[in-house]
């Protein structure tokens, strides 16, 4: 069994327990006010055995969550007595209120940060977009959410430790030394695959770090991660340097 690396630090990323239930219900297409407990409880706590190898001090209030959702499942599976005759109160009801209320506030955020985007592009002169790619051409791209990255890593994280032996292994290399290993790779290859990111040695301590090294120059916007659809192949590239976007509108 490895020892742990010093890779668990704390991201802003993670933004907490009601962000990763609200992702499933959406993913899942399942309709907020009538969650399947069984369902969501199974896949919260994958990404819980994820989160806990990333950001233990944050891993807390998601197993707060997973407790809760646990609970709910319990009560939601006993029997009633049969002299109880008037109808128990749905279980859901409060984490659905909760969920509800997060909804709202991040579709306001969203709504305020589209806002300010807007804003900020009506001064310079924005660059020609290009004409429409035919239907036969390669699928859309989606950006990618920071669960969908997560989801990645986990099932690349169990294919690439299927086979490796389990050794101890203490690696104490820096997050800037993999940082700088995915922006050299993405300059000279231009795109790379989410799983060509992850070259050997396989160790969990290593893997763990180039993950971390992703979240942290995706949270900077100094890579830019995409996905042809759900669970498809997230490929990542190096985003548009600021200065090519300001002299183009100065062109002409």
């Amino acid at each position: 069994m490895e020892a742990n690396s010093d890779y668990q630090v704390v991201l802003d990323s993670f933004r907490g327990p009601l962000d990763l239930l609200l992702y499933l219900v959406k993913r899942d297409e399942v309709d907020i006010l009538d969650i399947p407990i069984a369902k969501v409880a199974d896949q919260f706590k994958q990404y819980l055995d994820i989160l806990s190898l990333i950001d233990v001090e944050r891993a807390g209030d998601f197993l707060v969550m997973a407790a809760t959702l646990m609970e709910i499942k319990s009560r939601m599976l006993l029997p009633r007595a049969e002299k109880e005759q008037q109808p128990e109160e749905d279980p859901r009801r409060e984490l659905v209120r909760q969920l509800l209320q997060y909804k709202r506030f991040k579709e306001a955020a969203a709504v305020l940060e589209q806002r300010a985007q807007e804003q900020s592009q009506r001064l310079p002169r924005l660059p020609v977009a290009g004409s429409a790619g035919s239907p036969s051409g390669p699928p859309a791209l989606k950006p990618v959410e920071l669960w969908d990255l997560v989801s990645a890593f986990a099932r690349l994280l169990r294919e690439t430790l299927m086979h490796q032996p389990q050794t101890i292994v203490v690696d104490h290399t820096p997050l800037q030394v993999h940082i700088d290993f995915v922006l050299e790779r993405l300059r000279a290859q231009g795109v790379c695959t989410l799983k060509e990111l992850f070259v050997p040695p396989h160790t969990r301590s290593r893997l763990v770090g180039l993950f971390l090294a992703i979240l942290e120059l995706t949270k900077t916007q100094q890579i830019v991660p995409q996905q042809t659809g759900d669970y498809g192949d997230i490929t990542i590239r190096l985003a548009e340097p600021a200065c090519e976007s300001d002299s183009s509108t100065l062109a002409a």
